[in-house]
C-alpha cells in the first residue's frame, strides 16, 4: 500500500486507482497539452483519473453537476461542464481522448467531441464499430486488470505525486445498507468506505 495512505484511503483507491491509471496512462498514453474530457469528473475514478491528467500537464474537461462542480475545480479540471444545464458537446470540440464512466447519451455525444485519430475509453460500453467508422477514432471497452504489477504501478505513481482519493463518507458495517442507499439517491462525490472493526 501506498505509504501516504492510511488503510481507509487505500481501500478507496485500489479499484479507482487501478483503472484511471489503466485508461489515462495505458491506453491514452496521455501526453502534456492534449486535451481530454473526463465524464464523471466527481465520481470515484474520475477524481482520480483528474488528477493523473493534470499531473501530466493534459487540458482536463469534465463533466459533474451539483456540489461536484467546485470539486473537480479544486482538483485542477480546466473546463466544467454541469451536465443538467449544458451540453458539453456543444461545448467542446477538438478533444484527443474521453474517458467515459457514465455510458449511454454521454458516450454516443461523445463522439463528436473527438478529432479524428482521438481515442475513447470507455468502462461502460462496448465498443461501437459504427461510430469508430464512422468519426475515424479509437474505441476501448476497459475492463480494469488488477494485478500486481498494475499495482506496483500505482503505489510508486501515488508515493511520488500525492495522488488522492476522495472518500465522501465512512460508515460502520452495520450501517451498510444505509450506505448504499444513499449511494443511489444522493449526489456522492468520490468514493463511500465501509468500515469494519473486529472486537
Amino acid at each position: 500500500m501506498p505509504k501516504n495512505l492510511d488503510f481507509k484511503q487505500g481501500a478507496a483507491m485500489v479499484l479507482v486507482g487501478v483503472s484511471a491509471a489503466q485508461a489515462i496512462i495505458e491506453h491514452f498514453n496521455l501526453q502534456p497539452y492534449q486535451k481530454i474530457l473526463i465524464h464523471g469528473g466527481s465520481g470515484g475514478i474520475g477524481t482520480i483519473a483528474i488528477q493523473l491528467a493534470k499531473y501530466i500537464g493534459a487540458h482536463v474537461a469534465t463533466t459533474t453537476t451539483g456540489d461536484g462542480i467546485n470539486y473537480v475545480k479544486k482538483l485542477g479540471a480546466d473546463e466544467v461542464i454541469d451536465y443538467k444545464n449544458q451540453n458539453f458537446e456543444e461545448i467542446l470540440l477538438n478533444y484527443d481522448a474521453v474517458f467515459d464512466t457514465v455510458g449511454g447519451e454521454f458516450y454516443k455525444k461523445s463522439f463528436k467531441v473527438l478529432k479524428q485519430g482521438g481515442i475513447i475509453v470507455s468502462m461502460v460500453e462496448k465498443d461501437n464499430e459504427n461510430f469508430r467508422e464512422k468519426y475515424s477514432v479509437t474505441t476501448i471497452n476497459q475492463m480494469t486488470k488488477v494485478n500486481k504489477e498494475n499495482l506496483e504501478k500505482l503505489t510508486k505513481f501515488i508515493e511520488e505525486n500525492n495522488i488522492m482519493p476522495c472518500i465522501d463518507k465512512i460508515y460502520s458495517f452495520d450501517k451498510i445498507k444505509e450506505a448504499f442507499d444513499n449511494k443511489e439517491k444522493e449526489n456522492v462525490i468520490g468514493k463511500i468506505v465501509i468500515e469494519i472493526i473486529n472486537n
